[in-house]
């Protein structure tokens, strides 16, 4: 804190005049039929107005210059400049009003546009003065930042290539459905966890989320040793002429894995401008250290401390459950994390996009994101701007029932009913006894339920559904083609398979 206040009295010696955020700059969109923080800094009681398309709002800047106001819910229109003067006068020049939309998470955030299906076509297409993209530097902090270098850019060919290719296929989607300008903030890391995205008091505070400071403190703790073994490799590659790769350098201090780094360099910068809500794509990472059982915790941990951080009450979130991937961990974690993320959705005001049948067997980037975004954009219809009348989820996984010596599983988000890709039998399905082994299982759709049973297990106590790294057999959707989320009616980590 002592750090923060220093660089804010710094910052303030040297602008006496209004300094504004990166944010609130040229080109930028900002939120419709919500108020509108406008903030910046100025010298300690230096009066500050803001006008905008008719609107003019006053403020004084605090004792340590800090000053913000509020424009009034408005309406998306042409685009208009915006005027701040204080002791000096600013212009921000085309502003558009329409929905604003946070994405994070790792690689599959990250992804561009320019590596996904069709590329250049998407690319050439991509032009439109009604989207506008805002790119977080990937940078950890120790302690929360104000601010960033970056600047909001009109969607181009050249500005979108790359960007975000969720963020901008899920931004297009809703702009064409709704017909509303869309402003893209990215701020994602590739191959960053959970816990790099969470705040200090919000992993603190949960002690359920322990093991991540645990395992943090154990990367410190082997930093030395780890860092002189990779001096030697790093010696001896380049003695021997950089011959393959260059040896890694090791976790230690500074790096983007750090707890809470992410969330202070990266989010906590962009908390004080009005949102619609926000996109997360990660979990892979948990998932190959043997920490999937910790990510529903930490799942809605990260939603919940989010919407305290931004301050604008349960505001929509949405993410990716992860894909289906042949070379995932063989020890179950992949589909913890998996399930970790399905039940996330119990916090209101949230939504999943279930891929685990767009994948690829040996890449952990699958490159149709299109259908990624599709898939989040109709979560948002309904959830975010109350559209009905739609399928809008994948089946999820509601409860299993004893029938007999079958098991009758339920399902929300049916559609008009059950049915499989591709027409045939339902597959995917596994049924075990009391023993836990299980056996595939045959499966009978039956309007929102599937009814499950094998001979080779009379007295059936559990079932499961795709519950494997790559479940390139299971074939079940919703009468809109949304494939069914994998599901466990049991909590056996150890299972016989026969």
């Amino acid at each position: 804190m002592k750090t923060l206040l220093l660089t804010l009295i710094g910052a303030l010696l040297c602008h006496a005049d209004v300094k504004l955020p990166a944010l609130i700059s040229d080109h930028m969109l900002v939120q419709r039929d919500a108020p509108v923080r406008i903030f910046g800094l100025a010298s300690p009681g230096e009066a500050v107005s803001v006008a905008f398309r008719g609107q003019t709002a006053q403020t004084t800047a605090d004792p340590l210059g800090r000053w913000e106001t509020w424009l009034s819910p408005m309406k998306p229109a042409a685009p208009a400049e915006m005027t701040i003067r204080g002791n000096n006068s600013l212009t921000i020049a085309d502003v558009l009003v329409g929905d604003v939309w946070v994405g994070s998470g790792q690689s599959n955030m990250q992804w561009e546009v320019r590596q996904t299906n069709n590329a250049e076509q998407e690319i050439a297409g991509a032009a439109s003065n009604e989207i506008r993209l805002f790119f977080v530097p990937r940078k950890p902090a120790n302690v929360p930042v104000l601010d960033i270098e970056a600047k909001w850019v009109v969607c181009t060919p050249e500005t979108v290539r790359n960007f975000s290719a969720v963020m901008y296929y899920f931004g297009r989607q809703l702009h064409q459905d709704l017909k509303v300008p869309m402003g893209l903030i990215h701020s994602s890391w590739g191959g960053t966890p959970i816990a790099a995205w969470l705040s200090g008091p919000a992993l603190s505070g949960n002690a359920r989320l322990l093991p991540f400071n645990t395992f943090w403190a154990d990367v410190i703790a082997k930093f030395p040793e780890n860092q002189s073994r990779h001096e030697q490799a790093l010696k001896k590659w380049e003695d021997s002429g950089k011959t393959g790769p260059r040896p890694a350098a090791p976790m230690g201090p500074g790096n983007p894995h750090e707890p809470s780094t992410l969330y202070n360099g990266m989010l906590a910068p962009l908390t004080k401008y009005t949102i619609k809500g926000a996109l997360w794509y990660q979990g892979e990472t948990e998932a190959g250290r043997g920490q999937g059982h910790l990510y529903g915790e930490a799942m809605m941990t990260l939603v919940q401390d989010w919407r305290r951080a931004f301050g604008q009450g349960d505001f929509p979130f949405f993410w990716v459950q992860l894909a289906n991937f042949g070379n995932a961990s063989k020890n179950g974690h992949w589909m913890k994390v998996q399930e970790g993320q399905m039940k996330a959705l119990a916090l209101r005001g949230t939504g999943m996009a279930v891929i685990n049948d767009i994948g690829e067997d040996k890449d952990i980037h699958p490159k149709n994101k299109q259908d990624v975004a599709k898939r989040l954009a109709l979560a948002a219809r309904h959830v975010a701007y109350g559209e009905n009348g739609f399928v809008w989820s994948s089946p999820l996984y509601r409860q299993a029932t004893r029938e007999g010596s079958a098991m009758r599983v339920w399902f929300q988000h049916a559609g008009d009913g059950l049915k499989t890709r591709g027409g045939g039998p339902a597959k995917g399905f596994m049924i075990a006894g009391a023993d836990g082994v299980y056996v595939p299982a045959d499966a009978r759709i039956d309007g929102a339920t599937v009814v499950v049973s094998s001979p080779q297990v009379p007295d059936p106590r559990a079932v499961r559904y795709a519950w494997e790294n790559n479940p390139a057999d299971a074939n079940l959707v919703n009468s809109a083609g949304l494939p069914a989320s994998l599901f466990r009616s049991d909590d056996r980590d150890e299972v016989i398979v026969r």
